[in-house]
């Protein structure tokens, strides 16, 4: 309808101003229905945006999990691809949490979609109130600020035994046992019982 209309106009300097706030106020009419829910009993700082891994993403994450077993969880699952992919390679049970209630039901479509109904978990928790003394292979494609926070929580819940695969951003304060992929479909590996030997030995001061 917006190209019907403009088809055939020349947009003067008020025009182009107002098509600019249109599609603006479109795309936060978007984010305020679809994105929003959810956040809004989550600190500001601890908010993390939706943002879809992309094919190489998923396949740079699940190459780091390759011959693993146990419990996997992703936190801040969004549309469910990295849970169902996990699934399949045989990580089970596979949970994503997800506060979102639109991307959870995106989340339980594509389960069904891909043959996965009822073998795969989507909850809608808080990844920051969920306890993960049972997890031993996390994923996460989260935003760079809330790394310290997260670096915190996963030492104090996971086993020693636990991998931790961050993609996009890696953990700042921690050495990967291995890595995959360049720029942003990069993904990081930590091994648990590693993470706390590096933090026992900077914390008594002994060289690394």
């Amino acid at each position: 309808e917006l190209a019907q209309r403009l088809q055939g106009r020349a947009l003067g300097g008020w025009g182009l101003l107002q098509l600019a706030a249109g599609t603006g106020l479109a795309a936060y009419a978007v984010w305020a229905a679809v994105l929003m829910p959810g956040f809004r009993r989550v600190p500001l700082h601890l908010q993390v945006p939706y943002v879809p891994s992309n094919a190489q993403q998923v396949a740079n994450a699940m190459a780091l999990l390759e011959g693993r077993s146990g419990k996997m969880v992703d936190l801040g699952s969004g549309d469910g691809r990295l849970v169902i992919e996990a699934y399949k390679r045989g990580l089970r049970p596979a949970v994503g949490y997800e506060l979102n209630p639109w991307l959870l039901r995106l989340s339980k479509y594509r389960a069904w979609k891909a043959g996965c109904d009822g073998k795969v978990s989507f909850l809608k928790q808080d990844l920051w109130k969920v306890n993960l003394s049972d997890c031993y292979n996390v994923t996460m494609f989260l935003a760079p600020s809330v790394k310290s926070p997260l670096a915190a929580k996963l030492l104090a819940e996971l086993p020693d035994e636990a991998r931790v695969v961050a993609g996009r951003f890696p953990f700042p304060s921690w050495t990967p046992s291995s890595t995959i992929g360049k720029g942003l479909d990069q993904a990081w590996a930590y091994d648990m019982k590693e993470v706390r030997q590096a933090a026992q030995r900077s914390a008594e001061g002994s060289p690394v």
